[in-house]
């Protein structure tokens, strides 16, 4: 009996989105070429997918879509998962903000949108904080919140669903984000709840991270790489947001 080949995840973090525009779903000029040029990096050194995944968020649909050459059989489009899209960050900011704020020192009105990215950081980080030991909790009109439970649940189901249905030597290409990207790590590699947010503040746009799996094992093989930008004259097109 012949040894079973081993399989690959190739989890791509979406180019630079929109920040601070009316639509942040949405790739920004340096976003697509961030893109394109992970294209062409992959394309000279031969690499070639079995099958491509994205979620249904737009700037994951459009950074699959650059990448549609590099996939066997000509797809015209990525196969769309909503298990592969980010945790929504804009109501664990809101209740975060109606509920703990003031208690944590925060006593700065916010306007809605918040536009500064340091001050964005800063809230975002906490109102995490608070999301994953479940100290949120959203009012009737919040019903586009999602507990921290359920993001981990349906990511974990997502790729172990990939994981059996793709084995024999698969590659398959996964666009999504940051915060997906760093739960894929937390089952490969069972870091604890609070890693999985600090994992995800360091994935920077267009990376690659990989996942090799078969045989019963899983592994994490390469993460948040970035071969196409780290080179000369390039350096100003490497983005975490």
């Amino acid at each position: 009996m012949g040894i079973r080949a081993v399989s690959e995840l190739i989890l791509v973090r979406h180019g630079q989105a929109s920040f601070g525009k009316a639509s942040y779903d949405k790739l920004s000029e340096k976003g697509v070429e961030q893109v394109k040029i992970l294209s062409r990096h992959w394309q000279d050194v031969g690499e070639q997918f079995d099958h491509v995944y994205s979620g249904t968020l737009l700037r994951q649909k459009e950074t699959a879509n650059e990448l549609l050459s590099l996939v066997k059989g000509a797809p015209t489009a990525s196969v769309e998962n909503p298990a592969f899209n980010e945790y929504n960050g804009d109501p664990l900011m809101r209740v975060y903000l109606r509920d703990h704020a003031a208690g944590e020192g925060f006593d700065t009105p916010f306007s809605w949108p918040i536009k500064d990215e340091r001050l964005f950081q800063t809230v975002f980080e906490a109102a995490c904080a608070k999301w994953i030991q479940g100290e949120l909790e959203p009012s009737a009109e919040e019903n586009n919140f999602e507990y921290w439970q359920d993001f981990q649940s349906r990511v974990y189901t997502a790729i172990d669903e990939i994981m059996a249905k793709h084995g024999s030597g698969s590659r398959v290409l996964i666009s999504t984000s940051g915060g997906v990207i760093a739960m894929v790590l937390q089952r490969v590699l069972q870091f604890p709840d609070q890693a999985v947010i600090t994992t995800n503040w360091m994935v920077r746009n267009s990376s690659v991270s990989r996942v090799k799996y078969g045989q019963g094992k899983v592994s994490l093989t390469q993460f948040n790489s970035l071969p196409h930008l780290e080179r000369s004259g390039l350096q100003e097109m490497i983005t975490y947001r």
